[in-house]
Protein backbone atom coordinates (compact mmCIF):
# COMPACT_ATOMS: atom_id res chain seq x y z
CA UNK A 1 0.00 0.00 0.00
CA UNK A 2 1.24 3.46 -0.88
CA UNK A 3 1.03 6.06 1.85
CA UNK A 4 -2.13 8.15 1.57
CA UNK A 5 -1.93 11.93 1.24
CA UNK A 6 -3.78 14.15 3.69
CA UNK A 7 -6.71 14.49 1.27
CA UNK A 8 -6.78 10.73 0.69
CA UNK A 9 -6.80 10.19 4.46
CA UNK A 10 -9.79 12.54 4.75
CA UNK A 11 -11.62 10.51 2.12
CA UNK A 12 -10.66 7.21 3.79
CA UNK A 13 -12.08 8.50 7.08
CA UNK A 14 -15.30 9.32 5.25
CA UNK A 15 -15.48 5.80 3.81
CA UNK A 16 -14.71 4.22 7.19
CA UNK A 17 -17.57 6.18 8.74
CA UNK A 18 -20.11 5.93 5.92
CA UNK A 19 -19.27 2.59 4.30
CA UNK A 20 -19.12 1.92 0.54
CA UNK A 21 -20.16 4.86 -1.64
CA UNK A 22 -20.40 5.86 -5.28
CA UNK A 23 -18.39 8.80 -6.61
CA UNK A 24 -21.53 10.96 -6.51
CA UNK A 25 -22.20 10.06 -2.87
CA UNK A 26 -18.58 10.82 -2.03
CA UNK A 27 -18.85 14.12 -3.89
CA UNK A 28 -22.02 15.06 -2.02
CA UNK A 29 -20.31 14.53 1.34
CA UNK A 30 -16.75 15.69 0.62
CA UNK A 31 -16.93 17.85 -2.49
CA UNK A 32 -18.27 21.05 -0.95
CA UNK A 33 -15.64 21.01 1.80
CA UNK A 34 -12.85 20.26 -0.67
CA UNK A 35 -14.20 22.60 -3.36
CA UNK A 36 -14.06 19.81 -5.94
CA UNK A 37 -16.06 19.12 -9.07
CA UNK A 38 -17.47 15.61 -9.56
CA UNK A 39 -14.72 14.90 -12.12
CA UNK A 40 -12.01 15.71 -9.56
CA UNK A 41 -13.62 13.40 -7.02
CA UNK A 42 -13.81 10.58 -9.60
CA UNK A 43 -10.17 11.10 -10.58
CA UNK A 44 -9.06 11.06 -6.94
CA UNK A 45 -11.05 7.89 -6.21
CA UNK A 46 -9.46 6.15 -9.19
CA UNK A 47 -5.98 7.25 -8.13
CA UNK A 48 -6.69 5.91 -4.65
CA UNK A 49 -7.78 2.64 -6.22
CA UNK A 50 -4.55 2.49 -8.25
CA UNK A 51 -2.59 3.05 -5.02
CA UNK A 52 -4.40 0.15 -3.35
CA UNK A 53 -6.31 2.38 -0.93
CA UNK A 54 -9.78 1.73 -2.37
CA UNK A 55 -11.54 -1.12 -4.12
CA UNK A 56 -14.22 -0.65 -6.74
CA UNK A 57 -17.08 -2.98 -7.50
CA UNK A 58 -20.25 -2.72 -9.50
CA UNK A 59 -23.55 -2.65 -7.61
CA UNK A 60 -26.63 -2.59 -9.85
CA UNK A 61 -24.48 -1.15 -12.63
CA UNK A 62 -23.02 1.62 -10.47
CA UNK A 63 -19.35 1.85 -9.46
CA UNK A 64 -19.11 1.72 -5.67
CA UNK A 65 -15.89 2.33 -3.77
CA UNK A 66 -14.82 0.92 -0.41
CA UNK A 67 -11.58 0.98 1.58
CA UNK A 68 -9.13 -1.71 0.51
CA UNK A 69 -7.37 -1.50 3.89
CA UNK A 70 -8.78 -1.42 7.39
CA UNK A 71 -8.36 1.54 9.71
CA UNK A 72 -5.91 -0.33 11.94
CA UNK A 73 -3.68 -1.26 9.00
CA UNK A 74 -3.58 2.28 7.60
CA UNK A 75 -3.08 3.96 10.99
CA UNK A 76 -0.45 1.37 11.96
CA UNK A 77 1.49 1.98 8.73
CA UNK A 78 1.39 5.74 9.32
CA UNK A 79 2.59 5.32 12.90
CA UNK A 80 5.43 3.04 11.76
CA UNK A 81 6.49 5.74 9.29
CA UNK A 82 6.38 8.31 12.08
CA UNK A 83 8.48 6.05 14.33
CA UNK A 84 11.02 5.63 11.53
CA UNK A 85 11.04 9.34 10.73
CA UNK A 86 11.66 10.28 14.36
CA UNK A 87 14.08 7.38 15.03
CA UNK A 88 11.94 6.16 17.92
CA UNK A 89 13.12 2.91 19.46
CA UNK A 90 10.60 0.66 21.17
CA UNK A 91 6.84 0.47 21.08
CA UNK A 92 4.58 3.39 20.39
CA UNK A 93 1.76 3.82 22.91
CA UNK A 94 -1.42 3.07 20.94
CA UNK A 95 -3.29 3.73 24.18
CA UNK A 96 -2.75 7.43 23.40
CA UNK A 97 -5.51 7.00 20.80
CA UNK A 98 -8.10 5.64 23.22
CA UNK A 99 -10.09 8.89 22.96
CA UNK A 100 -10.31 8.66 19.18
CA UNK A 101 -13.71 9.12 17.59
CA UNK A 102 -12.47 7.14 14.59
CA UNK A 103 -11.04 4.06 16.34
CA UNK A 104 -13.13 1.78 18.50
CA UNK A 105 -11.64 0.37 21.73
CA UNK A 106 -11.17 -2.95 19.91
CA UNK A 107 -9.32 -1.22 17.08
CA UNK A 108 -7.04 0.60 19.55
CA UNK A 109 -6.23 -2.79 21.11
CA UNK A 110 -5.50 -4.26 17.66
CA UNK A 111 -3.29 -1.27 16.88
CA UNK A 112 -1.43 -1.77 20.17
CA UNK A 113 -0.77 -5.42 19.24
CA UNK A 114 0.34 -4.46 15.72
CA UNK A 115 2.77 -1.84 17.00
CA UNK A 116 4.13 -4.12 19.73
CA UNK A 117 4.85 -6.88 17.20
CA UNK A 118 6.70 -4.40 15.03
CA UNK A 119 8.99 -3.02 17.72
CA UNK A 120 12.71 -3.44 17.52
CA UNK A 121 14.42 -5.78 20.02
CA UNK A 122 15.61 -4.03 23.16
CA UNK A 123 19.35 -4.02 23.79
Amino acid sequence: MNAPSDTELALLKLFWRQGPMSARETQALAGPELGWAVSTTRTTLERMRAKGLLERRSVHGMAVYAPAQGKVDVVGALLRRMRSLLDIKGALPASAFSGSELLSPEEVTALEVMLAEDREPEA
